[in-house]
């Protein structure tokens, strides 16, 4: 499935990924449901070429993805009913990426599912400024 070297595609969790277990896909880019989610739905957007960084995807690898969040979301918001969303994509062993290959998650909210939804992802950690927003 990924294009890097024979190596890095057998170690590579996501590039060694069932295919049965993909939720929806395209020529870029397939889709799973998190084997660890936050909440239900949660679901992973995953580039099929192998590479660590967003910031390293083609504009075509970008518009694919962008194109199987809005499907996820569609399939998400009939099975689930979610209220809102957070997308997220951490990049670097720094912010929190675990798994050396992109991958973009998408997380359904729910009313109460933490006391305070206020500020979304700047929750993430103190902030150097209060946010007031």
């Amino acid at each position: 499935m990924c294009s890097n070297s024979r190596s890095d595609e057998q170690k590579c969790l996501f590039c060694n990924y069932e295919r049965a277990r993909h939720i929806c896909e395209n020529q870029y880019a397939y889709a799973i449901f998190d084997n660890f989610p936050v909440n239900r739905g949660h679901v992973l957007v995953i580039p099929k070429r192998h590479f660590e960084s967003f910031f390293e995807a083609s504009e075509e690898e970008i518009t694919a993805i962008y194109s199987l969040i809005k499907e996820v979301k569609e399939r998400v918001d009939w099975d689930y009913r979610p209220l809102g969303y957070n997308i997220g994509i951490n990049i670097g062993k720094t912010a929190g990426q675990t798994i050396a290959h992109v991958h973009i998650h998408i997380i359904p909210r729910y009313e109460g599912d933490v006391d305070n939804p206020r500020g979304g992802i700047r929750n993430l950690k103190k902030a150097l400024i209060e946010y007031n927003g």
